[in-house]
């Protein structure tokens, strides 16, 4: 018998909900049903389900406590989305764990290596408390863009691995949609941690491994953006190797690349453009061939498949049965990108200390 697709609701109305949240999910409708949108501001709320009662039919506007509070009580709502501002985050994602509701969390997953510890905490006696396996999940869609799974495969052909390069040149000017984010200029490191938890994400998923000590050295240049919004690294990987990560808030070159170097061959990914945004993955050989393929971005959606099936999965557990969500949605995966991005701002901080990364 076929089983109803998942209820879920959406908290937040801000910018990524309405140009990737909804027109995604919309994509996958036969799998999700969104119940209801909230936000602090009915206005705000409004504003978010006047775009998706398109794709949605009933759709509910939640605003404010009492409309939180209506969300918690709904036993038809088997999960979230939690698409908050950073410093919230954790405070209402525990709130839905609590109520027994599944949770999908935007990045990054805290915003302090303390925050992740108490968050950690909290998870563990919420699952021993309450009855089944809660999912907390971060959406991180890098770990699901077609392109890094490809590379992830081609890195086991490059033989020893011998160096990682990742060179981050961004375009965080006025254009940019995020650049009057509030709360991103009063986050701890700013759009460097924000943004920056993509990136890391991406690297730690082609090598496999971990980070486990790294030296840093920050800087403020463009006065238009919350301090740091310069960063250059070396870190040592837990399998030998090392490499440097560079990260340019706001360039008027934009170039986003990851490069790992093996003994036998090279894997590099590189953002770009053909016909439509996307990745181009490059894999150049001991016999001096390369070959490329260019994978369009699709990581959004497929996370969101990932999340979906977690929790419909989650619903028919066996009892007895341990449930195993997918590792790459995981807090604990979240928790470590933020580990890194840390350890190399508190690093900067004492003008390029060694620092090992925190562990989860």
């Amino acid at each position: 018998m076929a089983t109803k697709p998942p209820q879920i609701a959406i908290l937040g109305a801000g910018t990524f909900v309405r140009t990737q949240y909804i027109p995604r999910l919309s994509e996958i409708s036969d799998l999700v049903i969104v119940k209801s949108i909230w936000s602090r501001t009915e206005e705000s709320a409004r504003g978010a389900v006047e775009i998706a009662q398109k794709h949605f039919s009933g759709l509910e506007c939640k605003w404010g406590d009492k409309g939180l509070d209506e969300i918690i009580q709904d036993v038809s709502i088997t999960a979230v989305a939690v698409v908050l501002a950073g410093q919230t985050q954790v405070e209402i994602s525990l709130k839905m764990l609590r109520a027994g509701k599944h949770v999908l969390q935007e990045k990054p997953a805290a915003a302090c290596t303390s925050e992740l510890e108490t968050a950690l905490l909290n998870y563990k006696s919420i699952s021993v408390d309450g009855s089944g396996h809660l999912i907390w999940a971060v959406a991180e869609n890098y770990r699901f863009e077609p392109a890094f799974v490809e590379s992830k495969k081609l890195v086991a052909d490059i033989g020893k691995m011998m160096n990682v390069q990742v060179i981050i040149e961004g375009s965080m000017n006025s254009s940019n949609p995020y650049f009057s984010s509030s709360w991103r200029r009063n986050f701890n490191g700013g759009f460097i941690l924000d943004m920056g938890v993509h990136f890391i994400a991406g690297m730690r998923m082609l090598v496999g491994c971990e980070v486990v000590s790294l030296s840093a050295m920050t800087s403020h240049v463009d006065m238009t953006l919350p301090p740091p919004d310069i960063i250059s690294s070396v870190f040592h990987l837990e399998n030998g190797c090392s490499g440097v990560f560079t990260m340019v808030v706001s360039s008027r070159s934009p170039k986003i690349l990851w490069r790992v170097v093996g003994n036998n061959g090279t894997v590099q990914i590189e953002r770009g453009f053909q016909g439509q945004h996307g990745y181009l993955v490059t894999f150049y050989g001991a016999d001096g061939q390369s070959k490329s393929s260019f994978f369009p971005f699709s990581g959004v959606t497929e996370e969101f498949k990932a999340f979906i099936n977690d929790v419909s999965q989650s619903t028919l557990e066996v009892k007895g049965c341990q449930f195993e969500g997918e590792p790459r949605l995981s807090y604990i995966e979240g928790a470590r990108d933020v580990a890194v991005l840390e350890a190399m701002l508190e690093s900067g901080a004492r003008q390029g200390s060694l620092v090992h990364v925190k562990k989860f």
